[in-house]
């Protein structure tokens, strides 16, 4: 065959535009026309386009036809070679029938055969299902007596999962309606009865777990308080460090620390029955009313729990109780944290805050029925142990110690109630002797442990102290009484309790300790040994009040540094320094009271005695050995300032004694003799005061106020009585010389009893002499003066 490839071709007519020529270009290209159709349409103009289009086809047409006219000889040619193969067609034809005939005879016989192999595969079809169907029954059937088989062995998880697979997997499949109906309805009721033996199982456990809070809980507690115990000795060294000055510790705070890892390891208690009674409600898909049956039961079993006995006294009682309530909310907790969603957290709390305003409520009723410090601080310091050991669990313990803290002035009340008893009978039973010490261990216990030496060098043995046994048996009252008071305000609300501690300090020192002294000074059976010993004892006291303070101050955890200064001593020092000063008055009033009866002027002088005295009266000398015992007991006993107080206190009261006695309306009137007397009484009183004024040191210290500086009035009123011209009184000069301390109404009145003339009936008559007429003259004339005055 020939191919001839057409050749393009232009051809222009007459009267063609440029649009057509432009067109029948893109065409005779093969190039899109599209754009200008749509052109055209958009502009709304199609006509022109239609017009432009039919003179291309006109072209064409004319281009086929010299194109046919081109190509007719190969056109008859390739019609001649078409019916050729016509002839060839027809002949295949034949040869194709006779194929399919013969085809058709030999397939007969094999469509016989797979006529009879089709329903062979039929029947074997039907067979083999008939299998399947038969192992689909067996299956479910061993399923069924496996699930029993775990039932009976109580793997309900197991025999629940069975029966999930036979319900999902094999019910929809068994064939046979019996056989369905039957598993169908066997299986909730193998649900009920594995729900109500897994209720059996975890009721039983819900029983055992009760009665084992009681022992989880002592033994969470126990831990608590070995780690408080291990705190402690660290505390205790820590202290001891500082007391040696091994280094600046600063201001340490402690908290207590127990590991929970270290409590999960050794609380150890089974809630597998929890679990998988949880998990087979989940698997049976109703866990919340297993939710709610855990939550219901164990509520009931709280409010049980928080139920006591008052039949049992307690603080017999209260360490059981407490644990099985720390037990009970560590079960909880570990239940919170294990068991995924369980068991809400707004549940938990819900218990707590039951538990917690109950036991608030018996804290408080029965700290307000005891009547012993002791019972009032063992149940404390339990308290405080649930409280640590719950905070680690997350529980809020705040109220608990709130109520604690609220116990604080009843338990102090009852502590200080018993201290006093004990101060009493300290005091009471005191020797007011100067204490006896013969070996170093007792002068470490009884001075050393309380500051209460005077000198930092050990004393030869045996050691007199200046104080009696009172002293270190009030000082070991106060010891325990600050213990006592640190252990109940320790692991408290209030961390930093130093301020609330001293407090109590100063209120067992003022209240009771200083109360009790007093009332002992103000008995008038008191004596003068008894007096200066407990003078002596009150300075040592408030020596013991530094070591009060610093032995508060470091059980507190507090360094001894912050406490030393003098802003930070106690208040009772002071209290018991004014104690002192009236235990200084009572000693003086007994001293007084002795010199009075010692003394007794109006019976032991003659007032107008005609003798002239050539010596001191008897009653002096027993006045002097008084004197010297009382200041060399006082010497021995009292500081240098209360030793003074004593000497010039007694001095004092003798010079007032004379005054006294010359105002004293018993005594009518006196003469020279007896101010002669007098004056032989006062000097040996004078050189008395002067000897032990400088024996015993005192001059070194009191330079200008002499113990012979206290008898001045009644060396003056002698002086001016025995004077030879005593109306150089009222001359202003002398008398700011001689006599400023006498009175002008005193001298009156003691002048008004002078009469210096015998009682005999002819008195005026004998030993008169110009000398003693001049003194009366010049007594007369101040008399008469003095009334001038007055």
């Amino acid at each position: 065959m020939m191919e001839a490839k057409p050749k393009r071709r232009i051809v222009t007519e007459n009267g063609d535009t440029g649009e057509d020529l432009v067109l029948a270009t893109l065409i005779g290209n093969g190039d899109d026309v599209g754009p200008l159709v749509r052109h055209a349409f958009e502009m709304g103009r199609p006509e022109p386009l239609v017009h432009q289009l039919k003179n291309v086809a006109k072209k064409k047409e004319a281009e086929i036809e010299d194109l046919c006219k081109t190509h007719y000889e190969e056109f008859i040619v390739a019609v001649d070679e078409l019916r050729g193969v016509l002839v060839d067609a027809e002949e295949l034809k034949s040869d194709l029938a006779s194929d399919n005939f013969r085809l058709q005879e030999v397939g007969s016989a094999l469509l016989v055969k797979l006529e009879e192999l089709l329903e062979s595969y039929a029947i074997k079809k039907n067979v083999t299902e008939a299998i399947k169907m038969s192992k689909i029954c067996v299956q479910a059937l061993e399923l069924c007596v496996k699930c029993n088989g775990f039932i009976s062995e109580g793997q309900f998880y197991h025999a629940l999962k069975t029966m999930d697979l036979i319900e999902k997997s094999y019910l929809k499949l068994i064939p046979l309606k019996v056989l369905k109906l039957v598993i169908e309805r066997r299986i909730p009721v193998i649900k009920s009865h594995i729900e109500k033996k897994v209720c059996s199982q975890f009721n039983e456990w819900l029983v055992h777990i009760r009665s084992s809070s009681k022992n989880i809980g002592q033994t969470a507690i126990g831990l608590t308080a070995s780690a408080r115990q291990r705190e402690e000795e660290m505390l205790e060294r820590q202290r001891r460090a500082e007391e040696q000055n091994t280094g600046g510790l600063g201001e340490l705070a402690y908290t207590l620390d127990v590991e929970d890892s270290e409590q999960d390891s050794v609380l150890k208690f089974d809630l597998t029955p929890l679990y998988r009674a949880y998990h087979i409600h989940t698997i049976l898909g109703v866990p919340e009313r297993f939710r709610d049956y855990y939550y219901e039961n164990r509520l009931l079993q709280l409010k049980s729990d928080l139920q006591i006995s008052y039949a049992q006294p307690f603080v017999e009682s209260y360490q059981t109780f407490l644990a099985q309530i720390a037990g009970y909310f560590i079960v909880e907790d570990r239940v919170i944290r294990t068991a995924g969603d369980f068991l809400l957290a707004d549940q938990v709390e819900t218990m707590w805050e039951t538990a917690i305003s109950k036991i608030v409520a018996i804290l408080e009723n029965q700290f307000a029925r005891m009547d012993s410090p002791t019972h009032l601080l063992l149940v404390k310091d339990y308290v405080t142990l649930l409280g640590t050991t719950l905070r680690q669990y997350g529980y809020e313990v705040g109220p608990v110690l709130d109520a604690l803290d609220k116990s604080r002035d009843k338990y102090h009340e009852l502590l200080l109630e018993e201290c006093r008893r004990q101060i009493v009978t300290a005091i009471t039973e005191d020797s007011y002797q100067q204490m006896v010490i013969k070996k170093e261990a007792d002068y470490e216990n009884n001075v050393l442990s309380f500051n209460l030496q005077t000198s930092d060098i050990m004393p030869a043995f045996t050691y007199i102290a200046p104080f009696s046994s009172m002293v270190p048996d009030v000082c070991r009252i106060i010891r325990s009484y600050i213990k006592g008071s640190v252990d109940y305000l320790s692991y408290g609300v209030n961390t930093n309790f130093f301020s609330v501690l001293r407090k109590y300090l100063d209120k067992i020192l003022i209240d009771v300790l200083n109360e009790v002294i007093l009332e002992t000074i103000n008995n008038n059976s008191i004596g003068v040994s008894q007096a200066m010993q407990i003078a002596a004892n009150i300075s040592f006291l408030e020596k013991a009040c530094d070591y009060f303070i610093r032995h508060a101050a470091q059980l507190c955890g507090i360094p001894s540094r912050s406490v030393e200064k003098p802003q930070a001593s106690l208040a009772a020092k002071v209290v018991l320094k004014t104690s002192r000063d009236e235990a200084y008055l009572a000693l003086l009033n007994v001293v007084n009271t002795k010199l009075d009866e010692f003394m007794k002027l109006t019976e032991n002088v003659n007032w107008i005695t005609e003798e002239m005295p050539q010596g001191p009266h008897e009653y002096i000398n027993e006045v002097v050995i008084y004197l010297e015992t009382v200041m060399s007991t006082a010497q021995q006993i009292l500081p240098m300032d209360a030793l003074y107080k004593v000497g010039v206190g007694a001095v004092e009261h003798i010079s007032n004694s004379i005054v006294s006695t010359f105002l004293s309306d018993s005594i009518k009137r006196f003469n020279a003799n007896a101010v002669s007397a007098i004056n032989h009484d006062l000097r040996v009183i004078e050189n008395f005061a002067d000897e032990r004024y400088h024996s015993s040191g005192l001059n070194e210290i009191y330079k200008e106020g002499s113990f012979r500086s206290y008898l001045v009035e009644a060396r003056q009123l002698i002086n001016l009585l025995s004077s030879s011209q005593p109306e150089n009184f009222m001359n202003p000069v002398i008398r700011e010389r001689n006599y400023n301390t006498l009175d002008y109404k005193k001298v009156a009145t003691i002048c008004d009893k002078f009469k210096d003339s015998p009682d005999g009936i002819f008195g005026s008559l004998a030993n008169r002499n110009t000398k003693l007429t001049a003194k009366k003259k010049s007594m007369d004339m101040l008399k008469k003066r003095l009334k001038e005055f007055n």
